[in-house]
């Protein structure tokens, strides 16, 4: 047993060490993680307008640069609507060639740069993205002059810089995040493809539009995070009774997307620590309540689900 000059030499020394250590401290330690955020800019799937929801988008801002999943219609504004500066957008990624994934993908860029954007923009998807941005440059190639000799604009094009991807695995890999696609199942679309983003903080997927897919659970193995198209299949029964063609509709939809318990038993496979809702079809039935869609979901998954909104933070 130690006697009390010896417990005395030792709690001077601790505290001196303690000291020593809170001094040193700054010096010592990592720099704090860079945390992400994801923004749900619209939630709605299919091309048409809806009151309930915007079209598809998302935003990933990591250390204050800006990365956007798909550019549904209004994407801009919705961008400007959670307070996203659209000169902070340091790349851009397509899922798939369809017109609510892609209606305002030129639009988006054309419109930051006539605010404050002059650094370029890599963009990212299945082809013909190049065609695209150079049919796009083209097309509004007099307002794109007009402001560059009125306003001393930078020119447009050397700002865009498509990169077309036909094949999974990494995409870009930067100092804040490592982007990986997988091929997906959305017929009769060809390339269509799945995001998984790796952040200093967490892990986050995008499946895009998709059936149930081998691919996107092995993509998403583990992931804290997997935002996923969904489908409720009861309420889109009731809205196909309408449709001249509500066979062949669908047979397309059955065919292309996911339903709501499917979603579930992917989320479970893949082991993901919360299941995101989003790409709601149908989108603008206002009886479907949250519950609705969470119950449905949480038949075979039973982690964290969250029933996005346009706008959502997470």
């Amino acid at each position: 047993m130690e006697d009390a000059p010896d417990r005395h030499r030792r709690l001077l020394l601790s505290a001196g060490l303690a000291g020593l250590g809170a001094l040193a401290l700054p010096k010592l330690s990592l720099a704090a993680p860079q945390c992400s955020r994801l923004v749900l800019l619209g939630t709605a799937g299919g091309p048409t307008p809806k009151a309930l929801r915007a079209a598809p988008s998302n935003a990933l801002i990591v250390d204050g640069v800006v990365y956007v999943i798909d550019c549904g219609n209004g994407v801009a504004r919705q961008l400007a609507l959670a307070g996203i500066a659209l000169d902070k957008i340091a790349n851009v990624f397509i899922t798939h060639q369809h017109s609510d994934h892609t209606a305002d993908y030129g639009n988006l860029l054309w419109l930051a740069w006539a605010g404050s954007l002059a650094h370029p923009v890599d963009t990212w998807g299945p082809p013909p993205l190049s065609q695209m941005t150079r049919l796009f440059l083209e097309m509004n190639d007099a307002d794109i002059r007009t402001r560059i000799g009125d306003e001393g604009r930078p020119p447009l094009a050397p700002l865009i810089r498509p990169h077309e991807l036909t094949h999974a695995g990494t995409v870009m890999h930067d100092a804040r995040v490592k982007v990986t696609a997988a091929l997906v199942q959305h017929p009769p679309v060809a390339s269509a493809f799945a995001y998984r983003f790796d952040c200093p903080d967490r892990s986050i997927v995008f499946s895009g539009d998709t059936r149930p897919s081998e691919s996107l659970v092995e993509l998403a193995r583990g992931a804290d995070v997997l935002v996923h198209e969904v489908m409720y299949l009861p309420a889109l029964d009731k809205i196909l009774a309408a449709e001249s063609q509500a066979a062949r509709l669908r047979e397309h939809l059955l065919a292309s997307h996911t339903t709501t318990e499917q979603v579930g038993r992917i989320a479970a496979e893949a082991g993901v620590k919360t299941l995101v809702l989003n790409h709601f079809v149908p989108g603008g039935d206002p009886s479907l309540t949250d519950d609705i869609w969470r119950d449905a979901a949480a038949k075979h998954y039973k982690g964290r689900i969250v029933v996005g909104r346009d706008l959502m933070e997470l």
